[in-house]
């Protein structure tokens, strides 16, 4: 696939990621543009990746067939609003404003192609996974261009409703923090047990990264993976039946809806 000419709106950490990865797949600089309203980010996301950057929106997407929507929520709307004047019919909108419906999207920018996207932190590493819902107007080689864009730094999957996408911030958008705060819980204990911080630190940071590793290479699911290293009556097994008597996974469960409401909620007061 030829491709696409691309224009981030707003030039942050995560357009940054998405650009770089993009240059690493072997997309050309002159196929990717930006702009942002802060002089110094455009100047350090031109350096870095060789695209020119523009102070206006309207400029940067004069051309292109993705504009990507890499702006924070609460100017979404304004962004959108002096935008809506400038786009051709046949440009792509991809957004990846966390809350931010393809109802609202419409709304203020007219009937057009949208995908709605929620990536998560760990896309500024390039190991990221994004769900993707796209609107009715978008066509099958749009979606091929939509998914490159986010394949570019991770997983990017499909979803068939738009209402799910609260369950992937529930799951994956927010998912990082949950498993920072397991391990920042067990540094402490390690170091309760005995051991030196940045020792206990080490040991949980590996085991994190190692057991990740062992279950996206593994052709079997998360819960055989746990019975092949629980072995009875051994020191495994006490760990696993004090978290199952703490009632570690109805937590996670309400932990998770909490999450997605909050989701739904946001989205809600965000797109009026």
């Amino acid at each position: 696939m030829t491709s696409p000419r691309i224009a981030f709106i707003g030039a942050g950490n995560m357009a940054a990621s998405l650009i770089g990865g993009l240059r690493a797949q072997g997309v050309d600089a002159s196929s990717i543009r930006a702009s942002d309203h802060g002089a110094e980010q455009r100047a350090k996301i031109s350096a870095e990746h060789g695209i020119h950057a523009f102070a206006s929106n309207a400029e940067a997407i004069q051309g292109c067939d993705l504009i990507v929507l890499a702006v924070k929520p609460q100017v979404i709307k304004d962004v959108c609003l002096d935008l809506a004047a400038h786009l051709d019919a046949g440009q792509l909108v991809v957004s990846i404003a966390a809350g931010i419906s393809c109802a609202s999207l419409e709304h203020w920018l007219g009937a057009r192609a949208i995908v709605r996207c929620m990536p998560n932190t760990p896309a500024l590493l390039r190991q990221g996974v994004s769900g993707l819902y796209a609107n009715n107007l978008v066509s099958a080689q749009q979606r091929q261009q939509a998914e490159q864009l986010l394949g570019a730094v991770g997983l990017a999957l499909w979803l068939d409703e738009e209402q799910l996408i609260d369950a992937v911030t529930a799951v994956s958008g927010s998912g990082p923090a949950y498993f920072f705060l397991l391990m920042e819980a067990m540094t402490a204990a390690g170091e309760k047990l005995g051991l030196p911080r940045d020792t206990a630190a080490q040991l949980t940071l590996h085991t994190a990264l190692g057991a990740a590793r062992m279950a996206v290479a593994s052709d079997v699911d998360a819960s055989e993976l746990r019975r092949r290293v629980t072995s009875p009556a051994g020191t495994t097994e006490a760990a696993i039946k004090t978290f199952q008597a703490g009632g570690f996974e109805a937590l996670v469960e309400q932990a998770l809806n909490a999450a997605a409401q909050r989701s739904a909620q946001l989205a809600e007061q965000l797109g009026r």
